[in-house]
């Protein structure tokens, strides 16, 4: 299966089980690969073909930026859901990762990536 890919994207955002991550928020970056045909607009080089990554990247910037979740895995779940519902997606695989998390020790981030796909009645590849 053929992937647009969507790296390093980084958003502001108030997720967090504790309160100072809620009020003072934090900087969050998400990785998304999205899974769908891409032998059409690879031949027409039409952009009504393909999946619009302007698209992609203000659907994922509306869920970091939007209403706090406490969970990172809600964050993620949110994301792919909305993608999925995106005509041409057959599959998402999403990555969030929040940089600033307080665990005792030295850690570059913490994160989470959810792999979800269409319903078709039969079993989808990963991505």
């Amino acid at each position: 299966m053929d992937r647009i890919l969507l790296k390093d994207m980084a958003f502001y955002g108030f997720h967090g089980v504790q309160p100072e991550e809620r009020e003072r928020g934090q900087p969050f970056f998400v990785d998304v690969e999205v899974l769908c045909d891409l032998r059409l607009p690879g031949a027409s080089d039409r952009l009504g073909d393909t999946l619009d990554y302007r698209e992609v990247y203000g659907i994922v910037r509306e869920v970091v930026e939007g209403p706090p979740r406490q969970l990172l895995e809600t964050v993620a779940e949110e994301i792919a859901r909305r993608l999925l519902a995106l005509g041409k997606v057959r599959g998402v695989q999403v990555e969030v990762r929040k940089p600033h998390v307080r665990l005792g020790g030295a850690l570059g981030y913490a994160g989470v990536r959810v792999e979800r796909w269409k319903e078709s009645g039969g079993s989808e590849p990963g991505p």
